[in-house]
């Protein structure tokens, strides 16, 4: 989880490295939801052209996997675990 969170962090680090680098328009968007979101939409998909964010959301997705993967298999050993406890409390 830790290493998920860092790389949360990376991606925010780099998108606001290249918004003070005037790499992206600061726009204000206005209370108008579909304007807002056609700027947010424009905003991520340049975001997304950099490489360093491609690598870094990469990473992110290849760490959220693996940690849902560790996410069931403790879940199964647990649900194991009790499994073997009724047993015994069954079997008396």
């Amino acid at each position: 989880m830790v290493k998920i969170m860092t790389e949360v962090l990376n991606v925010l680090a780099l998108a606001t490295k290249y918004i003070n680098q005037g790499r992206f328009s600061k726009q204000s968007i206005t209370c108008r939801p579909s304007l807002a979101n056609r700027r947010i939409e424009g905003f991520l998909k340049r975001l997304l052209e950099e490489r360093h964010v491609e690598a870094t959301l990469e990473r992110l997705d290849r760490l959220t996997q693996e940690e849902a993967l560790t996410t069931g298999a403790r879940t199964l050993e647990v649900v194991h675990g009790l499994s073997d406890d009724l047993k015994v409390v069954k079997d008396g």
